[in-house]
């Protein structure tokens, strides 16, 4: 199976258990909270008052923003289908997902509100303000969608050409040569991806008020799914300005090395047990990327410790790092 072909399949099981599970929590948040809310539920509110002007019975209240939810998700998927089909630039196709991402948080957000300011009142006119929760529930999806569209600008840029193979090569005048070589680790993804899945699905029932879930409980969870995303990946990249070394899906941050402060570059065989383990490592050896065993591009800088990552085909990104340090330290 190709690269290519992999990176669909993981995005199709991607989208199908996201939205699975905005599905799940946008019909399962009222019911479960149904023994604390009125039989009619509050579901829009006056512009101009702030208060409560129209409700639904609380089955319509579940599964109406379930049916928006779907028919939604589908002409998304369409809409990227025929973008990917149309057009080979990554932003163009990014901004579907994105939307689809954007508007499950958006949807889940308004139904966290609308069953936390229901919660506790006989009756629907009872229920609270909405503002500060749209508020904030807009501010929530518009970073999802941004987030979601860098990573799909970031995976979908071309693979730039690669230069000659050998430990040491000549730079023709005149001519640029680039390297790019990228790794991930999956098991760091499925870690970052789990705790990301707790954190979203605890974060909406404590919004919700159904559950007395203290924040202290989401956080941890949530910064373990971005720490392990921001370790689980590596893309080196070899230019005529040096090396830059990015991280994570979003390609950041970003290590950087002038060519001119390199002192030499190599390929070497490192393991998780030499360095201290898996992620980024500090060690003896230096400052170690390990994503996974096996062959990696150790760079010595002019000043300070050896920086390593693993990365596929060091050896040639070694050679075109050596040949650039050379070219100029004439």
């Amino acid at each position: 199976m190709s690269e290519k072909t992999e990176r669909k399949r993981g995005r199709a099981w991607g989208v199908a258990v996201w939205c699975a599970m905005i599905t799940a929590v946008l019909v399962g948040l009222p019911w479960a909270a149904s023994g604390r809310l009125p039989e009619r539920l509050a579901t829009h509110w006056g512009a101009g008052s702030g208060g409560p002007d129209g409700s639904m019975p609380l089955w319509a209240a579940a599964f109406f923003p379930a049916l928006i939810w779907l028919v939604l998700a589908l002409l998304i998927v369409a809409l990227g289908r025929w973008r990917e089909a149309a057009t080979s630039d990554p932003v163009m196709r990014g901004r579907s997902v994105a939307g689809l991402f954007s508007g499950g948080a958006l949807l889940v957000g308004a139904q966290a509100s609308v069953v936390r300011v229901n919660l506790d009142h006989t009756d629907w006119r009872q229920a609270d303000s909405v503002s500060l929760w749209a508020v904030g529930t807009l501010g929530v999806a518009a970073m999802a969608g941004l987030a979601e569209w860098a990573v799909a600008r970031r995976g979908g840029a071309a693979a730039s050409p690669v230069v000659a193979s050998g430990p040491s090569m000549e730079i023709p005048p005149g001519e640029r040569f680039v390297w790019l070589s990228r790794t991930t680790n999956p098991w760091l993804h499925w870690i970052g991806a789990l705790a990301g899945l707790v954190a979203l699905a605890a974060a909406p029932v404590a919004v919700s008020g159904l559950v007395n879930v203290p924040w202290a409980v989401v956080a941890p969870f949530a910064t373990v799914s971005v720490a392990a995303f921001s370790c689980a990946s590596a893309q080196a990249r070899v230019t005529e300005k040096g090396l830059s070394v990015a991280f994570g899906p979003l390609g950041w941050p970003v290590r950087h090395w002038p060519a001119q402060h390199i002192e030499s570059a190599r390929a070497e065989d490192r393991t998780p047990a030499q360095v201290g383990g898996w992620g980024y490592r500090l060690s003896g050896l230096g400052t170690t990327v390990m994503l996974r065993s096996g062959e990696c591009l150790v760079v010595h800088p002019r000043r300070g410790r050896e920086f390593a990552v693993s990365v596929d085909d060091a050896e040639r990104g070694a050679a075109l790092l050596n040949a650039l340090s050379a070219q100029h330290s004439r």
